[in-house]
């Protein structure tokens, strides 16, 4: 058989003999790109028939025929199957993928104040406590070059946001301080035209973050979340953490 991949157009058009079909059909149920190109030759369909009324230059309909010919419908259902399960697959790989990512760039600052505490209390010397674990959305947070910031006088919550212009909209870090624990906040951008979009959010543990008088290493850093918006950064007229209850906490104007 010539490469497996030239043979989808082949078999879509029905011209494969039994032993060519069924080896395709077992390449086809591994093979993702194939899969895609036999959707889209399935959209020839109504061409097809068209030939299929066409006499050639003998006057004879055989090879508008042969042409519109397609694999049975058992076995069409039986790939199609095949293929959905394969995709749902890497839909839930992707999802895990993406929420263990979510997760580390939440839980960043965690990691870092725990390994940076300097107590001394694991043993081995002072160097392994003050290695840094990696915080990706502290290092995107500084190296923005765009920070607004603004403090609200009566919950004292100060929130910095960076911004940056993304081919998909804009990427956005918040650096919050002076916000207690026990309590679930939300990132919301909100548009020039009025419209809002939740940017990403967050559960304030413990007692709190970048709280100066707090009694734990951790509760005296600041909280740093990542996210993004589909909003184009010249569409963004200002930002607001609230709690889930609705209570606002800081805005930030963009």
């Amino acid at each position: 058989m010539p490469n497996e991949h030239e043979t989808v157009g082949a078999y879509a058009l029905g011209i494969l003999d039994d032993a060519e079909a069924t080896a395709f059909e077992a390449h086809l149920a591994t093979c993702e790109w194939c899969a895609q190109q036999l959707d889209e030759l399935a959209g020839m369909e109504p061409m097809l028939a068209a030939l299929a009324d066409l006499p050639d230059a003998a006057g004879s309909p055989a090879i508008g025929e042969s042409l519109s010919a397609k694999p049975s419908p058992r076995v069409v259902e039986k790939l199609v199957d095949e293929v959905a399960e394969r995709r749902a697959r890497k839909r839930r790989r992707n999802f895990y993928m993406v929420a263990a990512a979510g997760a580390l760039i939440v839980s960043g600052p965690f990691v870092a104040v725990a390994a940076s505490g300097g107590d001394g209390g694991s043993g081995g010397g002072g160097n392994t406590s003050r290695t840094l674990a990696a915080n990706p959305a502290k290092d995107a947070f500084d190296k923005s070059s765009e920070k607004v910031t603004a403090t609200d006088p009566g919950t004292g919550v100060t929130a910095t946001v960076a911004l940056a212009d993304k081919l998909w909209g804009t990427e956005i870090v918040t650096e919050l301080k002076n916000v207690k624990g026990g309590q679930k906040c939300s990132l919301i951008a909100v548009g020039k035209n009025g419209e809002r979009e939740t940017v990403n959010s967050w559960a304030v543990t413990g007692e709190g973050y970048g709280l100066p008088d707090a009694t734990t290493d951790k509760g005296k850093q600041p909280l740093y979340v990542q996210g993004g918006a589909a909003f184009e950064r010249n569409q963004i007229d200002h930002f607001v953490i609230a709690t889930f209850d609705g209570k606002t906490l800081v805005e930030v104007d963009a």
